[in-house]
């Protein structure tokens, strides 16, 4: 997750298709052969491929120009143009492709392997589709269609069956280090998490993918803090846990805080099914304040853990299995949720631009 990007724009365009040929059959002892020129070859598209491998789109924050190479122009003998390559565009699961001006979504990449966005310009005929008995000799071909060109925003919504959300040093990097096979970093200073991490959780038959997100504060909808610009990335997630720290002063103001912060950015997320999770467990103190948690929060599942210990940690894991309703060990189709119209990502105007290269350029 190093150089972690959420957002950015690209340049795409997809290849012009190739000019058909203007040509006659000019052999030995075939006086008059006609015309016979190829067509022009179709240029390459634009293509968005999936890979699960990435997490990112900081790959797309150096190198945001894309342009599909051309087709061919047709030659004699009916020969036909080569088809320009397409231009393959690698993102993460869970990115959506948006109009850069509006916010509107265009593309939600959810469930794909690959989807073509600009389709390359057709290539030409050649003159010798324009042959007739009236006509013989036809001195003229179809020039090739243009290709498109768009200018896009491609955001990533991070996939998660739960979102972990809560105050800084609230023990969620530590949660997500004993329920999954991630390694966040765990540091008794804010923000020790400054980007989304995802770890993947098993029990039982069942797998969910699990995400903890930069801590929040109180004011963070008005600025503050960094949690707020991540918060988009559990617009995607089936629940949220609510981690928080019983040993602060302000375990029980806590939840309404944060519930007010997520309301300010969506009204979607709070309304999403969630549990209380009180961490600190061996805080002096802490389990009369997990007490008093669910007195005054009759309506939630509160449970409490202390991670060091490995109390609670098997009634989390339940928990979450049944928050997300999973009764298979299939990760679960994920709901399309608009996010946020508009980009907060600045455009580099020095970034590198790719132009295809041929060995001999004939378009």
């Amino acid at each position: 997750m190093f150089g972690f990007s959420d957002e950015t724009y690209l340049d795409v365009a997809s290849g012009n298709g190739g000019n058909g040929c203007v040509s006659f059959r000019r052999e030995k002892y075939a006086a008059k052969g006609g015309p016979d020129g190829g067509d022009g070859g179709k240029g390459g598209d634009v293509v968005f491929v999936v890979k699960n491998n990435l997490r990112t789109l900081a790959h797309l924050k150096v190198i945001r120009n894309f342009k599909a190479p051309n087709g061919r122009n047709g030659s004699s003998s009916r020969s036909y143009g080569a088809a320009g390559d397409d231009m393959e565009i690698p993102v993460p699961p869970g990115t959506v492709i948006k109009n850069a001006e509006t916010g509107e979504i265009i593309k939600d990449l959810t469930g794909c392997d690959r989807w073509v966005y600009l389709t390359g310009g057709r290539g030409g005929l050649g003159n010798w589709h324009f042959r007739s008995s009236r006509r013989q000799t036809p001195r003229f071909a179809q020039p090739g269609e243009k290709g498109e060109e768009s200018r896009i925003g491609v955001e990533l919504l991070v996939i998660a069956d739960i979102g972990f959300v809560g105050f800084p040093n609230a023990g969620k990097s530590s949660l997500l280090n004993v329920l999954t096979n991630a390694r966040s970093k765990v540091a008794g200073y804010p923000f020790t998490t400054k980007i989304p991490q995802l770890g993947m959780m098993r029990y039982g038959d069942n797998d969910l993918v699990l995400a903890d997100i930069p801590g929040i504060i109180e004011g963070a909808s008005d600025g503050l803090g960094m949690g707020i610009q991540f918060l988009k990335h559990i617009s995607r997630t089936e629940g949220l846990a609510y981690l928080i720290d019983l040993s602060d002063p302000r375990y029980l103001e806590a939840f309404d805080t944060l519930k007010e912060e997520l309301s300010s950015y969506s009204e979607d997320l709070v309304v999403k099914k969630s549990i209380i999770v009180g961490t600190h467990l061996d805080e002096e103190g802490a389990p009369e304040h997990l007490a008093e948690l669910k007195e005054k929060y009759p309506q939630e599942t509160i449970i409490g853990i202390c991670v060091y210990y490995d109390d609670g940690i098997t009634e989390v894991k339940q928990a979450f299995i049944n928050l997300v309703g999973k009764s298979e060990g299939k990760i679960m189709e994920k709901v399309q949720n608009k996010a946020r119209g508009g980009f907060s990502a600045v455009i580099n105007n020095d970034a590198t631009y790719i132009e295809p290269t041929y060995e001999d350029e004939d378009n």
